[in-house]
């Protein structure tokens, strides 16, 4: 099992990703450079981290799909291996067209940089099948530009195709306004495509992944794809 992390110029969760999957959960992984240009192949996971990918000009994301990997990392995806975008990761996703929707600036257009609880709506995916369904974790956000917003044609199938996996929530597990800290539709955190292997979230896993930390609730997003892949 071998897990990739790419690293873009502006990348910096890159070695946390790194770190936790090697010396946490203890598995193979490796650096993919973003000019990388050949067929992704002895990889199970694509990992792409959070940070500032390309200084975030012109929008968060925007320019990162246009790498020369990210075309490898389509064909990996389609081809059917899993990839999972944290924070500027999932911005790159949905620049890509990877995955549904957009993110925008938050709400109230400030950078945004603390612990916060969401509620694990589904379960019944690659990197979230370790949790059960509605318990509720906490995992540090740190973005500026995080509010998901998607068209209501596309939210409509996104639901009935339970694409949804995260949603923003108080330590009970309310999901509303108040609990929403950058006004995402629905207080969405994460949300996956049609056929599953492909994740996007705004909340870092990967900082809350030991107890050095204070919180592990994030390593099983981690312990979550290594079990998928052992069970296949």
């Amino acid at each position: 099992m071998k897990f990739g992390v790419v690293v873009f110029p502006g990348s910096n969760c890159d070695s946390d990703c790194f770190h936790v999957i090697k010396d946490v959960i203890n598995e193979d992984v490796e650096y993919i450079w973003h000019d990388y240009d050949e067929k992704l192949t002895g990889f199970d996971c694509i990992i792409l981290p959070g940070g500032f990918s390309y200084g975030d000009y012109l929008r968060a994301g925007a320019i990162a799909r246009f790498s020369k990997v990210m075309p490898r990392i389509e064909e990996f995806a389609h081809n059917g291996g899993l990839v999972i975008g944290i924070c500027n990761g999932f911005q790159i996703l949905t620049e890509s067209h990877l995955l549904p929707g957009a993110l925008i600036r938050n709400k109230n257009l400030k950078f945004i940089c603390s612990d916060q609880y969401v509620k694990v709506v589904n379960t019944n995916t690659p990197f979230t099948n370790l949790y059960t369904k509605g318990e509720v974790i906490n995992l540090p956000i740190a973005h500026g530009e995080g509010n998901y917003v998607v068209d209501e044609e596309t939210l409509k199938q996104m639901i009935q195709n339970q694409q949804i996996v995260l949603q923003y929530c108080d330590k009970y597990g309310n999901v509303n306004d108040e609990t929403n800290p950058n006004g995402s539709i629905l207080s969405i955190a994460g949300v996956c495509n049609k056929e599953k292997n492909i994740f996007g979230l705004m909340p870092h896993p990967e900082r809350s992944s030991e107890k050095i930390l204070g919180c592990e609730d994030g390593k099983r997003v981690f312990l979550s794809i290594v079990n998928y892949l052992k069970s296949r």
